[in-house]
């Protein structure tokens, strides 16, 4: 047998186990996409829905509405985009 494999296998290990542990959409506040310097950092209306139903946020910037839909930590989610008469160009 290999003499590497054993530690190969604990590494795999350990980066699977780290890597599925307290990560989620809502701890990791730092995870967000690049940045650029126009940001419009003005608040999002958020819309809680009953349990079982995906919560959403609703934003207009520059005459586009923007909705982001989603359920606590699960692995879907969803975007639109739109031209909004009624956002503030």
């Amino acid at each position: 047998m290999n003499k590497t494999f054993p530690l190969i296998a604990v590494a795999a290990v350990a980066a699977i186990t780290l890597t599925g542990c307290g990560l989620n959409k809502m701890s990791q506040p730092f995870n967000d996409a690049p940045r650029s310097a126009n940001e419009d950092d003005s608040a999002a209306q958020i819309i809680t829905m009953p349990d079982g139903f995906s919560n959403l946020a609703t934003k207009c910037v520059g005459g586009i509405r923007y909705t982001v839909a989603f359920h606590n930590d699960a692995a879907y989610g969803a975007v639109s985009t739109v031209a909004d008469p009624k956002c503030n160009r």
